[in-house]
Parts: C-alpha cells; structure tokens; sequence
C-alpha cells in the first residue's frame, strides 16, 4: 500500500483513540490529549507488567479483551510476546488494528483480532494465554464476575486490570447508563456498573488471583485526571507470580474507617433497632 492509499484508509475510519505512527504516517486521534494519557499509562501499568515478568514477554500469550484499534497488543508484540488475540465487539476497531498490525509488518501467526462479543465469543478455542489485558472496560460492561470467570478459565497466571471506579466506600458495583453510539462504550446493553476499587479486588480473588492495586504517580495528569483523584486505577492480579516484587508501587485496598457522623448515625439506628 503506497502512503496515500494508506492515508485515505487510515481517514476512511470515523475515529481513533490511539494514536499509531504508520510509515511515518501519524494516524489522529480524537482527543490530543489521549496522547499523553497513553504515555502516561504505559509507565504506571505496562512497565511493571514487564518488571513482573523478568524484562520482556518473550514467550508469552496474551489475550486482549476490548483491543479497541490493537495499541496495548502491539506494545506486547513490541514486548516480544509470542502471540496476542484482540477481541473487540465493534468491526471498526478489529479493521483498524489490523490495518495497524499489517502497515507494522507483524507475522500473521504472531497474531488474530476477531470482531465478537465478549460474553460469548471462546476464548479457549485459541488455547490458554499466559497474560490477559482488560484495559478501559470493567466499566462498560455489566457482569463483571461472569466475565472474570470466564478470563481465568483460559488464563493460567496474570490479569491486567484498568478500569474507572465508582468512589462509593466497600465492595460495591454502582449502575450507570451510557449511549451504545460511542465507541468508546458498551457495546450491547446501556446499563454497565462501576466497581469500587475493592469490588475489584474481590471478583479477583473470587477467581484465583491474588491483587494488587497499582498507586499512579504520573509526571503528567494532562488527560488523565481521573488518575489523580480516586476515579481511575489499575491492578495486577496474579495466580503464580509473586506480586510482592512490586511491593512498593503499591496502593491500599484497606477501606477507610468511617467518619464520626456516619459512625453516630449508625449507633442512633441500631438502638432504634432499625439495624
């Protein structure tokens, strides 16, 4: 494909979130200040991700849940990953990725994107991945514990997880609504829940996994200021490795104490018996 061919494919698609560099080609991106939120994300969960793993994903499979346009799998294949799956339910992001893959000269064995819905696409017919990326979408969807359940049937040591918070205080899974007509929401239904940060960590280790909620320390909050209050984190989660390595980049997953008024509140109703 000669580089204006690529440059009308690349502006056939209505909108990109990720930002690719193709044959000295940048492809837009929606919101610029995505850029450096990409960036930033990079170092807070994709670096340790690496550390955990000794430096490199050589001989690693992975899976990647809502690929969007294959920016996170790329980076694995950068990472020297064996092979990665991106799944997606929207044809648009599945076209751009591999667009992006095939402009990048990535072997075809190396990789799949497939256009399907999470909740029922079989994973396992692509065997059992080492890693599995579920980056921007705990939050739109709505069965969470189903589908972790599914990830840690094919998965045999480590999740990913980055995903907004509901900011309520205790395990909780809060109702939200969203329009299906961005693509940067669910897919099938409008009703998707927010997770509280501990919510998380229980569906995780409800499935298998140890945890571990990563603390950001960004050098730049530019797009990215739900990392700085308490609206957004990202979690390792591990079967077998050993998330101790990590220990100081660490957040607390401790619930705060509750705050006297709530506490008086609760003493009036249990001897109102109300509790």
């Amino acid at each position: 494909m000669d580089n204006q061919a690529l440059i009308d494919k690349i502006n056939s698609f209505e909108r990109w979130h990720y930002q690719f560099e193709l044959n000295g080609i940048l492809t837009p991106i929606a919101d610029p200040n995505r850029v450096n939120r990409h960036m930033q994300r990079r170092a807070y969960f994709f670096e340790p991700l690496l550390q955990l793993c000794g430096g490199s994903l050589k001989g690693k499979r992975i899976l990647d849940i809502g690929c969007n346009a294959g920016f996170w799998s790329l980076q694995a294949i950068e990472a020297g990953c064996d092979y990665v799956l991106g799944v997606d339910g929207r044809d648009m992001h599945v076209d751009q990725a591999k667009l992006v893959f095939d402009t990048k000269g990535i072997e075809d064995e190396r990789y799949d994107f497939v256009q399907g819905d999470i909740f029922e696409y079989d994973f396992a017919q692509h065997g059992e991945f080492d890693i599995v990326f579920y980056f921007g979408l705990m939050y739109h969807i709505n069965k969470p514990v189903f589908l972790m359940e599914k990830i840690a049937a094919v998965n045999s040591d480590i999740v990913v997880i980055d995903t907004d918070l509901s900011t309520l205080k205790g395990p909780f899974l809060e109702i939200h609504h969203e329009p299906l007509d961005d693509p940067r929401n669910a897919v099938f239904n409008t009703m998707v829940l927010w997770p509280t940060k501990q919510a998380v960590a229980a569906i995780a280790r409800q499935s298998g996994y140890e945890v571990m909620m990563l603390e950001p320390k960004f050098t730049d909050y530019t797009g990215s200021e739900a990392f700085q209050s308490d609206g957004r984190r990202a979690f390792l989660c591990a079967k077998q490795s050993d998330l101790s390595k990590l220990a100081k980049l660490a957040g607390s997953l401790d619930e705060e104490p509750p705050s006297k008024f709530i506490r008086g509140i609760d003493r009036v109703f249990r001897k109102l018996g109300v509790r």
